[in-house]
């Protein structure tokens, strides 16, 4: 079965936040959201192209997993915090599926 993904989209918009928030995600939300889910990876990014957009990305073994994730208490829990702490910051949501992985060397 191919890897499964959960990414977030959020937009910080005011840009004297953005230490912050990344703080906070670093230091609570991704461990607390890697850990809740039993995920293998997690990984955050900030764009190059578009200094408002933070995308977190959490990898799972499959389809399976991720749905579990997604009908968990745990994800209520951890977007009621995020809510709480970021009423600000708008959110998008995606679930990918591993079509192809190719490495070099």
């Amino acid at each position: 079965m191919p890897a499964a993904f959960f990414v977030v989209r959020a937009t910080v918009s005011d840009p004297t936040k953005r230490r912050a928030f990344d703080e906070w995600y670093h230091g609570e939300h991704l461990p607390d959201a890697a850990k809740a889910f039993g995920v293998k990876k997690a990984r955050r990014f900030w764009s190059v192209s578009d200094p408002t957009l933070h995308v977190a990305m959490y990898e799972f073994a499959d389809q399976a997993a991720l749905d579990r994730a997604l009908s968990s208490d745990a994800l209520k829990t951890l977007v009621a915090e995020f809510d709480r702490c970021w009423p600000e910051v708008a959110r998008t949501r995606e679930l990918l599926v591993l079509a192809e992985e190719f490495e070099t060397g």
